[in-house]
């Protein structure tokens, strides 16, 4: 069983994000699309998502989250103290997607962004779907 993250692939931060999740999921539960791509292109479209590239998407189950949903659901497959982040659900969603629309809103302007997607190592490229 695996998950898909769905990622924007010119977002610096995004793609750190991509970097510290594979880092921290030695069990290669996600697999990870850019936004971008025509496999990304195709989850957005099969779950019936906005073509936005302000949002982080995580596919587990059949089931698509998005924002701060996504991103707390995460942490629940990471190795280390990360799956207590998972326990922040207790925070209303208004109040947890406010805070992740800030950040998304402000990501390129705080972290930059690339010209392309990054270019994932031989040792990864099988976790990306293209």
């Amino acid at each position: 069983m695996s998950a898909i993250l769905l990622f924007d692939g010119e977002c610096n931060l995004c793609n750190g994000i991509v970097q510290f999740v594979i880092k921290r999921d030695p069990n290669a539960y996600y697999r990870f699309a850019s936004l971008q791509s025509e496999a990304g292109q195709e989850l957005l479209s099969t779950y019936n998502l906005p073509n936005s590239l302000d949002t982080f998407i995580l596919i587990e189950n059949e089931q698509a989250y998005q924002r701060s949903d996504a991103a707390l659901r995460v942490c629940k497959h990471l190795n280390g103290g990360w799956k207590i982040l998972s326990k922040l659900f207790w925070i209303p969603r208004p109040v947890r997607d406010t805070v992740y629309s800030f950040i998304a809103k402000n990501r390129y302007k705080w972290f930059g962004k690339r010209e392309s997607c990054m270019i994932p190592t031989p040792s990864i490229k099988k976790r990306f779907l293209s």
